[in-house]
């Protein structure tokens, strides 16, 4: 088929084309503006901070998470449970008219607010942005007023909504934590007691390892004295065996100023009787006086020598009582630094459990504490960001654009129309239907003008190529 039959045919089938096209636009029309009812659609836009820091906890959402909370934040707008917020919040099952309708839908069986929020959630949109934190929440009713409290009452269950999801689990989590904090102090406080009454009764004032610290530095003075004590002991002692053994050459006698003197003298005394011997007998008087002079220096030299000696022993025995009496201080003091080392490996076990028991207790306290100022918190990560206002257009019908589709509608009805009543009925156009149709060539064309009018022999003009 040329172009040129195309037309003709679009021009015999005219009325066709323009009935059809009529009848489509018109009805679009009338039900658009008669039939179909009139809704209206109002949306509120909130913002999700969910990059931000909490103030309370300081916690950071991760950016691989934000896909996944934003679905999770539509899913619990589209949820059940939020559309029966609405519902409280609109007060629809206080109206008497609501009350009806469900009494007439349902017969008064369910849920008169499970009902209602199930209708809402039929007229609700909830839209996510691309590429921001903004969620679009739509409801779609016959009235622009209704529509825009249902949108922001949505907007306002939603953020009540996810305040009670984020307070609610700290309020448990701050009982919980109240009551451990309660068992962790008790605890702590047997474990105090206990370390005390330890210390008590071994007699510890401070720590053990003060304590044995300065047990140590006694025990190690003792050690000290003990050592000088056996050097002086040892000393004296073979002093003593030196003076007992040889008076005379013995260091301490030799450096006695009684013993020197007193040989001083003998040593006069035996030159006086030297000379005297020299001079008169042994008989004489004079010979007799020196020498008993002379025998009792002798005499009081030996008894100087033996105090000395005795003196010198003495001194001994005092350096070894002594030595004694530090080593038997030492070794109680040794036995009093293993107690001590002893009580303070029982200490440091005791000290242990109370320092642990009061790291989980500070660590319980500040959980507590952290949780109890969430579970009091009234603040949330959900802003309004566009209330939602009665909208001064219709959502739907949108009948300028039904029109205009009804246009390309009816056209194309119209036309297949046109060429399917045309294969019905095939009729002559023009030569080039002679020329296929006989698959000979045009000769020649009689002009209509020029050429008598023939008589109507047929409807058809097929018919009438038959006749011919």
């Amino acid at each position: 088929m040329s172009f040129t039959q195309f037309l003709l045919i679009l021009k015999a089938r005219f009325w066709i084309i323009l009935i059809t096209f009529l009848v489509i636009v018109t009805t679009t029309v009338a039900v658009n503006l008669f039939v179909l009812s009139k809704s209206y659609t109002a949306t509120t836009s909130l913002v999700l901070n969910y990059k931000g820091m909490d103030p309370v906890t300081g916690a950071v959402l991760p950016a691989q998470l934000m896909p996944g909370y934003m679905a999770t934040q539509t899913d619990i707008i589209n949820s059940r449970n939020v559309a029966i917020k609405v519902v409280d919040l609109l007060k629809f099952a206080d109206s008497p008219a609501a009350q009806a309708q469900f009494n007439q839908a349902t017969k008064g069986k369910g849920d008169i607010k499970a009902w209602f929020a199930d209708r809402l959630l039929g007229g609700l949109t909830v839209q996510p942005s691309r590429e921001s934190s903004v969620l679009e929440i739509s409801f779609n009713g016959a009235d622009p007023d209704f529509a825009a409290a249902v949108a922001n009452g949505f907007a306002a269950a939603y953020i009540q909504t996810t305040l009670s999801l984020k307070v609610d689990p700290a309020k448990k989590a701050a009982s919980f934590l109240a009551e451990q904090t309660k068992a962790l102090r008790t605890n702590l406080e047997e474990a105090q007691e206990k370390m005390s009454k330890y210390q008590q009764a071994k007699g510890l004032t401070g720590s053990a390892s003060g304590g044995l610290d300065v047990e140590m530095m006694r025990m190690s003075e003792l050690s000290s004295q003990l050592v000088m004590l056996q050097a002086q002991s040892n000393e004296a002692t073979s002093r003593q065996q030196g003076a007992q053994k040889n008076g005379v050459n013995s260091p301490d006698v030799a450096a006695s100023g009684v013993v020197q003197n007193m040989k001083m003298q003998i040593s006069q005394a035996e030159s006086k009787f030297s000379e005297l011997s020299k001079r008169v007998g042994s008989s004489h008087p004079q010979y007799i006086s020196a020498k008993a002079e002379l025998d009792k220096l002798k005499s009081s030299l030996q008894d100087e020598i033996s105090s000395v000696s005795t003196s010198v022993g003495g001194t001994a025995r005092v350096y070894q009582q002594r030595e004694a009496e530090v080593r038997e201080a030492l070794a109680q003091q040794k036995e009093r630094v293993l107690k001590l080392n002893l009580y303070k490996d029982e200490l440091s076990v005791l000290q242990r459990d109370v320092e642990n028991a009061q790291r989980a207790m500070d660590a319980a306290s500040q959980r507590f504490t952290q949780a109890t100022i969430e579970g009091n918190a009234n603040q949330t990560d959900v802003a309004v960001l566009n209330p939602a206002t009665a909208p001064q257009s219709t959502a739907s019908p949108k009948t300028f654009m039904n029109v205009l589709l009804s246009i390309f509608m009816g056209t194309i009805v119209g036309l297949s129309l046109a060429l399917l009543a045309e294969m019905l009925d095939r009729r002559v156009r023009s030569r080039e239907d002679i020329s296929d149709l006989l698959e000979v060539p045009v000769f020649a064309i009689i002009d209509g003008k020029s050429a008598v009018k023939p008589k109507k022999l047929s409807k058809s003009p097929f018919r009438l190529l038959k006749a011919a």
